[in-house]
């Protein structure tokens, strides 16, 4: 990898986290799906959903980066891939501006859905960037306290399927919400492994995540639940609600889930993990993709 100066457009690259960046196209993938299913998707307001959340995804990186590093989570002893704060590459000041030119940028976007599909669309906005900014930061920061999980099931799963097929639809959907609960799993399973790989340093700061509550072991079952019962939704589907059998079309993607199973049940930490995290990002879209297809079929 070649020098990454400060201030650098690299240095913002890496602040982004470009690996973690597909869990947030997952969810519009399937929720587009949906709505072509339940009456018809609509490409503008499709492609509006994806670059709204790809920001959101970008804001909360910026601000795990700032915010970790300010609260001492992020230090010499963390053996994750490297952070442009902590490093030095980019000052906290930059770093919080550059969160709030991408948030700006992200409320843009809701006002062309809320023209689209109402202004419930803003308060959906306000509230996911507030959670992303109170992940790692503020008074009660949530991953410290161990609701980080569950704020990502929420927001990645729940509010980002539904709210993708709401801006096509102009409704609820149940279906939505259905097809919604294996996209927040798998994007929740990547938190896991984070959060496996930093037991010991977070542990250290006190910052409680989940991980840290449950342990290593406990921590490995989470993981295995979130994917296990991910790959049991499509089957639901298909047996229960009568959905085509292309609808297991993600089942495909099952050899790789116990490939990672197998290094996360096997390794504490370092090189490994990190593999594992990539990959368990990478297995999620995987799955959205195919569900999606499977879904649309």
């Amino acid at each position: 990898m070649s020098e990454v100066h400060p201030g650098s457009l690299q240095a913002w690259v890496m602040a982004a986290r470009p690996h973690t960046l597909p869990v947030s196209i997952g969810p519009v993938l399937v929720g587009t799906a949906v709505a072509q299913v339940e009456g018809g998707a609509k490409i503008l307001p499709a492609i509006a959903a994806g670059l709204g959340a790809l920001l959101l995804q970008v804001g909360s990186n910026f601000a795990n980066d700032v915010f970790d590093f300010e609260k001492g989570a992020d230090n010499e002893d963390r053996i994750g891939p490297p952070r442009a704060t902590q490093l030095g590459l980019l000052p906290p000041a930059a770093m919080k501006r550059g969160m709030l030119v991408v948030f700006s940028l992200a409320t843009l976007v809701g006002a062309y859905l809320c023209w689209v599909a109402g202004p419930v669309i803003i308060a959906v906005g306000l509230v996911s960037i507030a959670a992303a900014i109170a992940y790692t930061g503020g008074p009660w920061p949530l991953g410290y306290h161990g609701l980080g999980d569950v704020a990502v099931f929420l927001f990645f799963g729940l509010v980002a399927v539904v709210g993708t097929t709401f801006v096509q639809t102009g409704s609820l959907s149940g279906l939505g919400l259905v097809c919604a609960l294996p996209v927040g799993g798998l994007a929740t399973a990547i938190l896991v492994v984070n959060n496996l790989r930093d037991i010991d340093s977070d542990a250290a700061v006190g910052k409680r995540t989940l991980a840290v509550r449950l342990g290593r072991s406990g921590a490995r079952i989470e993981w295995a639940v979130l994917v296990g019962g991910a790959y049991l939704v499509p089957i639901v589907l298909w047996l229960g609600v009568g959905e085509a059998p292309w609808i297991l079309l993600p089942w495909v993607s099952a050899p790789r889930a116990l490939r990672l199973f197998g290094v996360i049940r096997s390794n504490e930490g370092g090189p490994a993990l990190n593999e594992a995290l990539a990959g368990t990002a990478q297995l999620g879209f995987l799955f959205s993709m195919l569900f999606a297809l499977g879904l649309a079929a």
